[in-house]
């Protein structure tokens, strides 16, 4: 079945840091895939983080809808966000709210809030993962 599946790191997205690939796509037959994308964080495509927490959720969205043009999928396409920060506050809150809005418009995948400990770098707020299904 690992035969089947294309993984690959969109050029508009900055690297991984480790092994691992932005995304996994599995094709699922009757011209339909499966897109799985790593938890994009607020880096830019320059390796630079963004500054505060705004402008982390920002970056985040977009390095995430990234990886989906990438396979030619659009918002629509999502089926699955989990979004992981830092910061527990109501502001925090509506502000990712706020964002997600703006950046999805009227798409309302299902979706996980998570307030965590840490992420992979002291300075990443936020994180936000996300699974598509679109056609081939």
């Amino acid at each position: 079945m690992t035969s089947t599946l294309r993984r690959h790191n969109p050029p508009a997205v900055h690297p991984p840091a480790g092994r691992y690939s932005h995304a996994t796509v599995h094709p699922l037959g009757n011209g339909l895939k499966r897109l799985v994308m790593a938890g994009q964080v607020g880096v830019k495509p320059d390796g630079t983080i963004a500054g505060d927490l705004a402008a982390q959720i920002e970056q985040a969205w977009d390095n995430l809808l990234a990886v989906l043009a990438s396979e030619g999928m659009a918002p629509g396409d999502l089926v699955k966000v989990t979004f992981f920060t830092t910061d527990g506050s109501p502001e925090a809150l509506k502000l990712s709210r706020e964002i997600r809005a703006r950046k999805l418009g009227d798409v309302a995948p299902s979706s996980t809030f998570l307030v965590i400990a840490g992420l992979a770098g002291p300075d990443l707020k936020v994180e936000i993962e996300g699974e598509a299904v679109g056609m081939e």
